[in-house]
């Protein structure tokens, strides 16, 4: 199928929780992209997890529920080959009327934060390891998936499986075949350690492309999913007695001449590398909020649970928060491990390479490399639940030299709200807030 074919054209952009907003046109009125004649409320961008207005928000009636426009992004349409009709979506952002970046717009806010670097002769280049489970949401409960190819209902997990990955091929297989046309390359899927669960690893590329990639990942692994009548869920935890999903950002910065500022031809890292893992450190706690942006995200910082919950680094060292692959000094990196698969790639991105920018330009120490089992060490540890995440991430100043004070304002207006809400339900009910939607 051509683009040309497509009948009609999505368009849409991600709100503060990384869920798209936007509007089905038929395909003729791709061309008002350009004209600023797409429209959506600004306030459409700071909605709560169920969809609701935030109260109090400024969006709102304050401003009379003003609108701004979305134009493309820029990145080539994709089919969201899934659908019946297999609409054309076109990736958006969103500006006000006066043709400002709206920063309420969590890409706008990672641009931003990537022009610093520019303006220093940089580029940050970036990918995640994503991880997702497949199950069964159905009959008032939460169960594991059948296995397409034998009927039956997976029981245990088997990670690193490669029997996991034949007897899913059809729907991974859909999947990456959407990613490679959406422009997203894999570097591998693996079956991981939850029943159920898989890990997909993307290529690295220029950061904002990468956090794109991230988003795009998410959106087409739940469309193909429902397809084959499945649920994919990038829930933090959607299991207690299972392992939870991650999504691990790895990051290097390169020169104008395509030269890794990180690497000093050794294994130890250059003055830039420990500089930006010191600004990590430094607003890793404050961050949380980030990381683990709804109350189920808490589940899965708990020790022994393969997450971090000790703010720390290391080389080669899976228990830190932030972890050096080894490898070739040329390829130096720094992979940063906190987040849940529940984060917003937008504003996961910025907290990571602010904090590191802000390391750099601060000539930040980083504290010694720890050694072994991080768990037992007795370390600076993440916020320890929401609530108290999101008193953090309002009042920080290290989170106010990251992110715009408006963003700042809305999303903890949000999480707010979410709280209260989520408050009222029943513990047994609230996956069913979550698994449609992250």
């Amino acid at each position: 199928m051509s683009k040309v074919s497509a009948k009609t054209i999505l368009v849409a952009v991600a709100d503060l929780n990384g869920i798209l907003r936007g509007k089905i046109l038929p395909s003729k009125n791709a061309k008002k992209l350009k004209n600023k004649s797409i429209r959506l409320p600004l306030s459409a961008l700071n909605v709560d997890l169920l969809g609701e207005d935030i109260e109090n928000s400024p969006l709102v009636f304050e401003s009379g529920d003003t609108d701004g426009y979305i134009s493309s992004t820029g990145r080539e349409p994709f089919r969201f080959k899934w659908l019946e009709n297999a609409p054309l979506f076109y990736p958006c952002w969103m500006f006000t009327d006066d043709d400002e970046n709206f920063l309420g717009d969590a890409r706008h806010t990672l641009n931003k934060t990537l022009n610093v670097y520019k303006e220093k002769g940089w580029t940050v280049t970036a990918a995640t390891e994503m991880e997702f489970y497949f199950v069964n949401a159905k009959n008032d409960s939460l169960q594991p998936p059948i296995n397409p190819k034998t009927n039956n209902q997976l029981i245990c997990a088997d990670v690193l499986s490669t029997q996991d990955l034949n007897d899913f091929e059809v729907i991974l297989s859909e999947i990456q075949e959407a990613c490679l046309e959406a422009g997203i390359d894999f570097e591998s899927i693996t079956s991981e350690s939850g029943c159920g669960q898989f890990e997909v690893t993307l290529k690295h590329r220029n950061a904002l492309f990468a956090a794109d990639d991230a988003l795009f990942l998410k959106i087409i692994t739940k469309g193909v999913a429902i397809k084959h009548g499945l649920t994919a869920t990038f829930m933090a935890k959607p299991y207690l007695d299972q392992p939870g999903n991650g999504m691990h950002v790895h990051f290097s910065i390169l020169d104008n001449n395509g030269q890794n500022i990180f690497s000093n031809g050794g294994n130890s890292g250059s003055k830039f590398f420990k500089n930006a893992i010191g600004g990590c450190i430094s607003a890793m706690k404050a961050s949380t909020l980030i990381f683990a942006p709804f109350e189920n995200s808490y589940e899965r910082l708990t020790p022994k649970a393969h997450a971090p919950t000790g703010i720390s680094w290391a080389y080669e060292n899976r228990t830190a928060a932030i972890r050096i692959p080894m490898g070739s000094p040329s390829s130096k990196r720094i992979e940063h491990r906190v987040a849940g698969g529940d984060a917003n790639p937008y504003l996961l991105f910025t907290a990571i390479l602010g904090a590191a920018l802000k390391g750099i330009e601060g000539q930040m120490d980083a504290p010694k490399p720890i050694q072994g089992d991080a768990y037992s060490l007795n370390l600076p540890q993440l916020a320890k639940n929401w609530i108290t995440a999101i008193e953090l991430f309002e009042n920080d100043d290290a989170i106010k030299n990251i992110f715009p004070e408006s963003l700042v304002a809305n999303l903890v207006l949000t999480k707010k709200q979410e709280f209260e809400q989520l408050d009222k339900i029943t513990s047994a009910d609230k996956w069913k807030y979550y698994i449609n939607s992250i």
